[in-house]
């Protein structure tokens, strides 16, 4: 990785600091260019704004939550078929089954390591012929 052409956008929809710099870093570390949204409304704008190649998106956020951004998402065809990896603290099975009945490429438990978050975008980005 690291060429200017495995270079993808990856979005990231989550308002905790601390997690949004975890995985800012180790995206950039990886070689993507990251954008940064602490909101729904916020990250569909960007969304409908930039060509993204990914979204890592946390259940928990303020205003328009994440299951609120990807059913728009989901309604939207120019949105529909950027890859979402969901990350939160919502370990239940019904979530994950929920999560991907409305086509979630990946359901991640909070708090996860580096290593498992770079090797699940590696995998998406892989699959989506990125």
């Amino acid at each position: 990785m690291g060429k200017e052409t495995d270079r993808k956008t990856i979005l990231i929809i989550e308002d905790e600091p601390s997690i949004m710099t975890f995985a800012s870093k180790l995206l950039e570390i990886m070689g993507h260019r990251v954008l940064r949204a602490e909101e729904g409304e916020e990250g569909l704008r960007m969304l409908k704004e930039s060509r993204v190649d990914l979204v890592l998106l946390d259940l928990m956020i303020p205003g328009l939550d994440g299951w609120a951004v990807l059913e728009r998402m989901k309604a939207d065809p120019r949105l529909a078929m950027v890859p979402v990896i969901v990350f939160t603290a919502f370990a239940e099975q019904s979530k994950v089954d929920a999560a991907k009945e409305l086509g979630v490429a990946e359901y991640l438990i909070k708090p996860l390591s580096a290593a498992k978050l770079r090797e699940t975008v590696e995998s998406v980005l892989a699959r989506s012929g990125g």
